[in-house]
């Protein structure tokens, strides 16, 4: 039977409106690593799924050499073919979820090269530095 308990999974991105580097650098990780982890669980749900739809086909075939009443193996095989369905979907969800969190690193290292050298140089000084804007006026 299936593990139905809760797993420890990666905690929630927040959205709290710090923009600095170091935050959004932070939150750009959080979001690939728990899409990882998520793809991760979605692969061990695929096989179980693949797996429960295979068992329930050779039931099927089971039922019917044991001659049983028709509307059993049919049933048995509607099991089956909804598992394979949804095995289907959750492939579909698991290759998304491996895309984004591939897109979500290629978005920090992107960042990083764009704007490591300019934290550096904010952060480094004594100075404190003008809001954003401020040279605008």
């Amino acid at each position: 039977m299936g593990d139905l308990a809760r797993r420890p999974t990666a905690s929630a991105v927040t959205t709290d409106g710090d923009n600095k580097y170091k935050a959004v650098q932070h939150k750009l990780k959080t979001l690939g690593d728990a899409l990882s982890m998520a793809g991760n669980e979605l692969e061990v749900l695929l096989r179980g799924m693949r797996m429960n739809a295979h068992h329930a086909e050779s039931l099927a075939t089971a039922i019917a050499t044991a001659e049983l009443d028709r509307k059993f193996i049919e049933m048995t095989n509607q099991v089956a073919a909804a598992l394979g369905g949804a095995a289907h979907e959750v492939q579909t969800l698991h290759q998304t979820a491996q895309e984004v969190s591939g897109l979500a690193h290629a978005a920090r290292r992107t960042h990083a090269r764009r704007y490591e050298r300019l934290d550096d140089v904010r952060s480094s000084r004594k100075e404190r530095t003008p809001k954003p804007g401020f040279f605008a006026r």
